[in-house]
């Protein structure tokens, strides 16, 4: 098992929601690339972290 946190600032808000774009660490690529949340959760958060817990 591993874990990784990963980091998203704000990109860009729809009429619902507000897409986040990765901020991968330097010298690697994206793992998720873009993700969106409902704006009633996002709030006014300009950043956030994904917590991926991979299972082997």
């Amino acid at each position: 098992m591993s874990k990784k946190v990963v980091k998203f600032t704000i990109e860009k808000e729809t009429k619902n929601s507000v897409r986040y774009k990765e901020v991968p660490d330097e010298g690697t690529p994206p793992i998720i690339g873009s993700v969106y949340l409902q704006k009633w959760f996002a709030g006014k958060s300009k950043t956030i972290e994904i917590t991926i817990d991979k299972k082997d």
